[in-house]
């Protein structure tokens, strides 16, 4: 296929989402190629991200759930939580996964090294811990993002914290926990803890968390947060944090604003950078971007013509199955004889708070810079679950449609299985469906979704 004097064909760096899609899909295809990953198969999303979190909120939710039944008729006794039981659980499955990713591996074909694979020059590689040199006509960098955390000079005391990665390593469920950051990692682990009975505090420099959502989203969220018993504490950084003697709150921290806090866990979910230092890019003469990214065109070339890079690294759009995708058509275009782009837009995604968040298209602050006049729908009810249960959570919906044309560009939900819905709702906004084939669409009732095509009265 390619020039047989390089040992490989294709050479990947990186174990997740996307690099095994790559490399399976290029084998398919009759390329010869080899696979790296240094730490675990399955990357992020499997091993430390989207997965063991996606059952930790599970755990979480069954919490409120078994109370909630009682108002169903149900004799239930809820008793404690079983943290090491869960954790094993979880672990266990996620070695599942990763054993099931690396047999698609070698299923399809693909040699796999489990090491570290760094850049000699723009065709070669050294494999870290054998010292082995191997080289390759084309190369792909799929080697993701890792949590960010501010060096000991900018917070001291900060090697106290831990990320995200860290809490599926916790051994023990934490009493007293305070979480930098108001994206979705820190909102999502703040409910989490927060329903497993933990004294949870959120610490942000904000006024408002999620900032980049719609701003009707963020408020939900934000008060959300605080309606599940979060402490939020806002337009405020850490100061500093000191190790001290308290068996019951070990870690003493300082906020800038002169607030003091106390805590046994502080977890830091401030932000990820791809993850790029010591592969060598500089030795291949590889570009990177103003936000540590990987420069790339559409086809997910580098500015080295043989050197590609999809997924986290690349910064476009940091979610698993969009990696997949970027992944799958690169193989297509490079090895399968079929050019083709992933397009970007009008991307569904979740956030996993309790309630969901699930949004697709453009935020209304966007919509209105994009096409100026648009029109905006939105509803705020109970759910009909909440009449029995005495639970006072609140299903917000809302609608971007622009005015020209009355396309849907922007949809947004805050409910239980928001995720679920949005899925759907992104094959009528990606499709251009308009406000008026939404409302043409028949309600099935008695259900959350059936909002969204019920929604007649313009908000403004």
């Amino acid at each position: 296929m390619a020039d047989h004097s390089y040992d490989y064909d294709l050479f990947v760096i990186g174990g997740g989402s996307g690099g095994v899609r790559a490399a399976r899909i290029a084998a398919g295809h009759g390329a010869k190629v080899a696979l790296a990953e240094e730490y675990r198969m399955g990357g992020t999303c499997v091993i430390r991200g989207c997965v063991p979190k996606k059952f930790m909120v599970y755990a979480s939710d069954y919490g409120h759930k078994l109370k909630e039944a009682q108002k169903f008729g149900w004799d239930v006794t809820v008793g404690s939580f079983d943290f090491p039981g869960f954790m094993a659980n979880l672990h266990a499955e996620v070695d599942r996964l990763s054993g099931l990713y690396m047999s698609g591996q070698v299923n399809a074909g693909v040699d796999v090294f489990e090491e570290r694979a760094e850049f000699v020059d723009a065709h070669t590689l050294k494999l870290v811990s054998s010292g082995k040199t191997i080289t390759a006509d084309k190369i792909l960098i799929a080697v993701g993002g890792s949590p960010w955390r501010p060096s000991p000079e900018e917070l001291p005391g900060v090697e106290h914290t831990i990320t995200s990665d860290g809490v599926f390593q916790l051994k023990a469920l934490p009493k007293h926990m305070v979480i930098a950051g108001g994206g979705y990692i820190a909102c999502e682990f703040a409910h989490v803890f927060a329903g497993l009975g933990v004294e949870t505090c959120l610490v942000y420099r904000g006024d408002t968390v999620l900032n980049g959502f719609d701003m009707d989203v963020r408020t939900e969220v934000h008060e959300g947060l605080k309606e599940a018993g979060v402490r939020v504490i806002t337009n405020t950084v850490f100061e500093s944090i000191e190790k001290t003697e308290d068996a019951e709150r070990p870690l003493h921290l300082k906020l800038t604003n002169d607030m003091e806090l106390d805590a046994d866990v502080i977890m830091m979910a401030v932000g990820r950078r791809p993850h790029i230092n010591g592969l060598g890019l500089e030795a291949a003469g590889v570009a990177i971007g103003d936000r540590h990214e990987i420069v790339v065109d559409d086809y997910s070339r580098t500015n080295v013509e043989n050197i590609f890079a999809v997924g986290d690294v690349t910064r476009r759009a940091e979610l698993t199955p969009v990696a997949i995708r970027e992944g799958h058509a690169f193989a297509d275009t490079e090895f399968g004889g079929n050019p083709r782009t992933f397009d970007h837009d009008k991307i569904a995604t979740a956030v996993f708070t309790q309630p969901e968040v699930g949004t697709v298209g453009l935020a209304e602050h966007e919509a209105r810079k994009k096409f100026g006049a648009v029109d905006v729908y939105k509803t705020k009810f109970r759910p009909m679950k909440t009449m029995l249960n005495g639970k006072s959570e609140r299903v917000f919906m809302k609608l971007i449609v622009r005015q020209e044309d009355q396309v849907v560009v922007g949809a947004h939900v805050v409910s239980p299985d928001a995720g679920e819905m949005i899925q759907m709702l992104g094959i009528a906004i990606k499709m251009g469906a308009t406000k008026q084939q939404f409302d043409e669409t028949c309600a099935v009732h008695p259900t959350i979704a059936e909002e969204i095509v019920t929604l007649r009265t313009k908000a403004s």
